[in-house]
């Protein structure tokens, strides 16, 4: 929660109305139900002042929202649902047309097809697509670089998508590597399904705890070269714009809207356990990500604003010139400075008689490098 819920907070009456009892206390800032849900959507909406009513054309800008059915995409679906409303209550038409994509999960065990027609039963009108992680290969066919780095793949086999996916994730040997793997595919199959379907620009439901625990998760495997593109607003190297309205708002906060919206919208939410992280009791099973979520989960209870600097500080990331003509890795499609690939290229261990006897032709970065055993 984002702050005390008890009786003695409920005695306040709100510090921005000052009319009703407040709920709970919000950076030590009593509010109410109503004022509290205002502070949650005036953070998001003031991200997508790009995507205004535009009265001097008739063309529509078409974004795309993938949605993980957890509490930070579910609540921006319900923010953006509202903010569209509301442009066309007042002006008579809308700032973009929202198209909603759901990934499922590699063993298959997410019922997107059921929580998708769940969604769009409370959110209709919009433009809703269900993808396998599998139908990566499929729509990126043109990269080739992509399925040559399927462990012994030869022309014309494995014959699946699917079996090409289970390939690929059975020949990583840490949990890390896998979950690290998989979050990289899923992010480029919705970059692809955006470009095909006239997207162009992408919503991601990041919230200032994720883009956090993203920041110091990509620096510890070596990925950390990409944050400016992954945890800022602005036109990413596969030539759609990232965005990220709910940058400022932390996990918690948006687990409390979720509790309070009346709107049966925690219906909607498919996580295993909508509160704090827990570590496997396992090693083996315990991934950076994993950690990383623990860790600001548990820093944004009581030191929020640790978690709001280590955003702020990562948003003054700035692209590298000339970023846009550097050569990309083949599996996180992003641009490499220098051409620096494969595992001594950003490692501290720096000896170039081995890199150089090491000749491949396949273009890795150094964190996709370490995810992948058998290019090292």
């Amino acid at each position: 929660m984002p702050g005390k819920t008890t009786d003695d907070a409920a005695e306040q009456l709100c510090k921005r109305c000052n009319e009703s009892p407040s709920v709970l206390v919000v950076r030590l800032e009593p509010l109410c139900q109503q004022c509290f849900a205002r502070y949650v959507h005036t953070k998001a909406i003031k991200r997508l002042e790009t995507f205004r009513v535009n009265f001097h054309t008739n063309e529509e800008r078409k974004v795309l929202l993938p949605l993980s059915f957890g509490v930070s995409s579910t609540t921006l679906l319900h923010i953006l649902d509202l903010h569209l409303k509301t442009q066309m209550s007042k002006t008579g038409r809308t700032g973009f047309a929202l198209s909603i994509v759901a990934i499922g999960d590699v063993q298959g065990t997410l019922p997107t097809a059921d929580l998708l027609d769940s969604v769009r039963k409370q959110y209709p009108g919009y433009e809703y697509a269900d993808l396998p992680l599998h139908d990566v290969f499929r729509l990126v066919s043109h990269d080739a670089a992509l399925r040559d780095l399927i462990p012994g793949s030869v022309e014309g086999s494995p014959p699946t998508t699917q079996d090409q996916l289970a390939q690929l994730i059975n020949s990583l040997t840490s949990a890390t590597a896998r979950a690290d793997v998989l979050s990289t595919l899923r992010t480029r199959l919705i970059v692809e399904h955006a470009k095909r379907a006239g997207c162009q620009s992408i919503l991601w439901g990041d919230s200032t705890t994720t883009l956090a625990e993203k920041t110091l998760a990509e620096t510890c495997k070596g990925r950390g070269f990409s944050l400016p593109w992954q945890v800022t607003d602005g036109k990413s190297p596969t030539g759609v714009y990232f965005h990220y309205p709910l940058r400022d708002v932390l996990k918690k906060e948006l687990v409390s809207y979720i509790d309070l919206a009346e709107s049966g919208l925690s219906s909607l939410v498919h996580e295993p356990s909508p509160g704090a992280t827990q570590a496997s009791t396992s090693s083996k099973n315990t991934t950076i990500d994993d950690l990383m979520k623990q860790y600001f989960e548990s820093v944004e209870e009581n030191f929020p604003s640790i978690v709001s600097n280590v955003v702020r500080t990562s948003g003054k990331l700035q692209v590298p010139a000339g970023a846009e003509f550097d050569p990309r890795c083949d599996l996180c499609d992003m641009p490499v400075p220098g051409g620096r690939f494969g595992i001594h290229g950003w490692g501290g261990y720096q000896q170039d008689d081995i890199e150089s006897s090491q000749n491949t032709s396949k273009n890795i970065c150094y964190g996709c490098t370490r995810s992948l055993p058998q290019i090292a």
